[in-house]
C-alpha cells in the first residue's frame, strides 16, 4: 500500500490540462480562464458623480454660496458645455463630472429655487467625485489560471472582454459496476441495491467544472465491462466504481488490462479508500474507486476533485485543508490515514460515531472530514485538527 500523498504524486502524472478554447462571457462562469486577460479601458473611463447633487468648482464653494443652474449630466446623456464659478449642473449619481468643476454638493445641502441653488451652512466635506479609472485601468490584468466566479464574470464585462480563454470542460465517464445493482427508479430484486455513487460523483465533477457522464451499469461479466470500456472511449479520463477489490467477481483490472491500462498503483493507507487502483488506459487516465458509497465519495474528495484541476491548468495540489478544535476527546488512530465524516460548528469539529463506508446518510449529515494520521495518538477535547470542507 501506498501513501495518500504518493498516490497523489502518481495521479497527477496520468492526466495533463485539456486543449484551451474561447467561449463568449456569457457561458465562462465557472469555467477555468487559463490565459490572462486584460482591461481594454479605464473604469470609469471618466470623473464620475458619487452621488446626486450639483457640480460645481470647489474653488467657489463656501457656505451660502449661489450658483445658476445651467443644465444636467445623467448617466449616459453628459453636459457637454464648460461650467463657469458662478454655474453649477445638476448631476446624477454615475454621470460625468462637466468640465470646469470638482466637486458635486449633495442635493441634501442645497436649496433651489428656480434655476439658482443656495448652499446650506453646514456642507458635508466630501467632493463626491469618483477619479478615472478608480477601479482599473487599461492594461491592468486578471490573472490566469482562475476559475471564473459571476464577480469575475461582472469584471470582465467592465473591462469590455467579450470573450475569454479557458480550458474545454473535462470529460469524465463513470462506470459503476456489479450485477447487484440496478439505477435509482428501478425495482430491485431481494439482493440488489440501487447504484448511488455514479450520480454523487457526477454532481461533484460537474460543481468542479466537469463533463460527466454516467454509463450504463456494467455487470460481473468480461462482456459488460468490455462494452462499457468501449463507451467510455470518447472520454478524458474513465473511472469505474467497484470491483476493484481482489475477488472472483472483480474484474475490472483484469478487463482493463486486456485493454491495454498500465497499472500505476493498487491500494492507498486510507481508511475508507483503501482498494484503489490507476493507471493509463491509451491516452486516458483510469482510476478504479471501491464500491462502498461512502468509500467511492471520499475517494473522489481526495484524488478526483485534485486531478480535474490538473485537466483544467490548474498545478498539481492536494485539496486545500481548513482547521477547527476537537470538541471532545478520541482515542488512538489504526495504521491507515482516516477521513472521518464530522461537522463542524461554531469553530469546533464533531467526528461522526459511526464511521462505517457504507452509511451515505452520516456522509450526507456531515460537512467537513476530519483527517487522522496513520497511528496518530489519542487527541483530547481542544486540539487543533484538519479537515477536508465538504
Amino acid at each position: 500500500m501506498i501513501s495518500v500523498d504518493d498516490a497523489l504524486a502518481h495521479l497527477f502524472e496520468l492526466v495533463t490540462a485539456m486543449r484551451a478554447e474561447a467561449v463568449p462571457l456569457a457561458e465562462a462562469s465557472g469555467r477555468v480562464m487559463v490565459r490572462d486577460t486584460f482591461a481594454t479601458r479605464d473604469q470609469p473611463p471618466f470623473p464620475s458623480s458619487a452621488m446626486d447633487g450639483y457640480a460645481v468648482d470647489s474653488a467657489a464653494v463656501t457656505p451660502g454660496a449661489r450658483f445658476t443652474v445651467i443644465g444636467e449630466s445623467a448617466a449616459g446623456h453628459s453636459f457637454k458645455g464648460t461650467v463657469q464659478k458662478t454655474e453649477t449642473v445638476r448631476i446624477f449619481t454615475g454621470a460625468p463630472v462637466p468640465a470646469g468643476t470638482d466637486r458635486v454638493i449633495i442635493q441634501e445641502d442645497v436649496t433651489r429655487t428656480g434655476d439658482e441653488i443656495t448652499l446650506g451652512d453646514a456642507l458635508d466635506a466630501s467632493p463626491y467625485v469618483r477619479a478615472r479609472g478608480t477601479d482599473f485601468t487599461v492594461d491592468d490584468a486578471i490573472r490566469a489560471p482562475r476559475r471564473l466566479r459571476p464577480s469575475d464574470i461582472a469584471l470582465l464585462a467592465s473591462m469590455n472582454v467579450a470573450r475569454v480563454t479557458v480550458t474545454r470542460k473535462p470529460r469524465i465517464a463513470l462506470i459503476s459496476t456489479g450485477d447487484e445493482l440496478v439505477l435509482p427508479g428501478e425495482t430491485p430484486n431481494e439482493d440488489q441495491i440501487i447504484a448511488s455513487n455514479t450520480y454523487g460523483l457526477k454532481a461533484m465533477l460537474d460543481a468542479e467544472g466537469a463533463e460527466a457522464r454516467i454509463l450504463p451499469i456494467a455487470k460481473d461479466n468480461v462482456p459488460s465491462l468490455a462494452t462499457a470500456f468501449e463507451l467510455a472511449q470518447d472520454s478524458d479520463m474513465i473511472v469505474t466504481i467497484g470491483g476493484a477489490s481482489v475477488g472472483d467477481h472483480d474484474l475490472v483490472a483484469e478487463v482493463a488490462e486486456t485493454r491495454g491500462l498500465r497499472r500505476a498503483f493498487y491500494k492507498i493507507r486510507m481508511r475508507p479508500g483503501k482498494p484503489l487502483m490507476a493507471g493509463k488506459m491509451g491516452d486516458k487516465a483510469m482510476v478504479g474507486l471501491p464500491g462502498n458509497p461512502v468509500s467511492a465519495m471520499v475517494c473522489g474528495k481526495v484524488f478526483l476533485l485534485p486531478m480535474l484541476r490538473v485537466m483544467q491548468g490548474f498545478a498539481g495540489q492536494a485539496s486545500p485543508r481548513s482547521s477547527a478544535r476537537l470538541a471532545k476527546n478520541i482515542g488512538k488512530n489504526g495504521p491507515r490515514e482516516h477521513y472521518m465524516r464530522a461537522i463542524v460548528e461554531n469553530g469546533e469539529i464533531t467526528p461522526a460515531e459511526r464511521q462505517d463506508s457504507s452509511l451515505l446518510s452520516v456522509l450526507a449529515r456531515s460537512n467537513a472530514l476530519m483527517i487522522r494520521a496513520p497511528d496518530e495518538r489519542p487527541r483530547e477535547k481542544g486540539e487543533l485538527m484538519e479537515y477536508l470542507p465538504l
